[in-house]
């Protein structure tokens, strides 16, 4: 493998936050200080609670989902931010793409009043899924894309077949913007974020600076960006300054770091999909007559093939 899948599963997580804490930073510079709050990120509080039910689980389920944060759930309707909160859901079912549509739609229910939510969260969750599993390729990612979407009345395949239209042609960005600049629809900004992303394929940070140059849809263009890069090039490919910013801007607001929470769970998150068991937490079920596991021996952890050794 070119990265590891730990580190592509952080490296989505990770671009998310930094493609748009880098948007916001950049509409408050550009505001005047004190202008502009930056926003709290509720979807990566969406995400927490999605990563945390898959790893107890070990499957999604929707009413454990909706039950820990139903309020904020509500809050999120009709916006870009649902496409991120359910990031987990993409990562955890990524190698299976019958599956991961299944519980892409089953998560997209929440938001079942906006099509475009649930078009964008299966479009986004299936090129990260590609990218996971090394299968993306460039030419072909977008016709893929509008397949997984399938049947829909919402515009987004027609404008992700814009996209690859641009794409083709080789198509700057200027010329991108001025063919979406008309409506700030979200279908319009994951369409962007799609050439954005595909257009400098290789350079995480080259990729979400150019979905900055949207003055008006900067912020969830970047984010989305940032987490099909992420997916892509890994945490490795995400500069290290952009990581610190990330650290010190937590700090300086003087938060619990919510990036630092979902970092740990995707570490924990990619663990329970290979089937990787901690003895530690479970050293009755380890030890058995004639057999019995030496103490220094209960911290080490056993690996199998994905869904093999499970928790019973």
């Amino acid at each position: 493998m070119r990265y590891s899948l730990g580190s592509r599963f952080k490296g989505t997580i990770l671009g998310a936050l930094l493609g748009e804490k880098t948007a916001c930073s950049r509409r408050n510079q550009l505001q005047g200080a004190g202008t502009l709050k930056i926003t709290s990120l509720h979807w990566s509080d969406m995400a927490i609670e999605c990563a945390s039910s898959l790893i107890s689980l070990g499957k999604f389920d929707q009413q454990d989902w909706q039950k820990a944060k139903q309020q904020e759930l509500t809050n999120l309707e009709n916006s870009y931010e649902a496409i991120l909160a359910t990031l987990p859901v993409a990562l955890f079912f990524h190698e299976n793409p019958i599956k991961l549509r299944h519980n892409l739609l089953l998560a997209a229910q929440i938001w079942q009043n906006d099509l475009v939510v649930r078009d964008g969260i299966l479009a986004v969750g299936y090129a990260i899924s590609i990218a996971l599993t090394e299968k993306l390729t460039p030419a072909s990612l977008i016709s893929q894309t509008i397949s997984f979407v399938g049947e829909t009345s919402t515009d987004l395949p027609q404008q992700l077949l814009k996209v690859n239209n641009l794409l083709e042609d080789g198509a700057g960005l200027e010329r991108v913007q001025a063919e979406f600049s008309k409506e700030g629809k979200l279908s319009h900004s994951i369409a962007v974020a799609f050439y954005c992303f595909l257009s400098t394929i290789e350079d995480f940070r080259l990729s979400v600076l150019r979905g900055l140059q949207n003055s008006h849809r900067s912020q969830e263009i970047s984010a989305i960006t940032g987490a099909l890069s992420g997916a892509y090039n890994s945490a490795v490919g995400i500069p290290i300054t952009w990581q610190v910013m990330l650290v010190q801007a937590n700090s300086t607001e003087g938060q619990v770091s919510s990036s630092r929470r979902m970092v740990e769970l995707a570490d924990a998150l990619v663990a329970v999909w290979s089937g990787v068991y901690d003895l530690a937490l479970h050293p009755v079920m380890v030890t058995e007559e004639g057999s019995a596991l030496a103490p220094h021996l209960v911290s080490l952890q056993a690996t199998a093939a994905p869904r093999v050794i499970r928790l019973r």
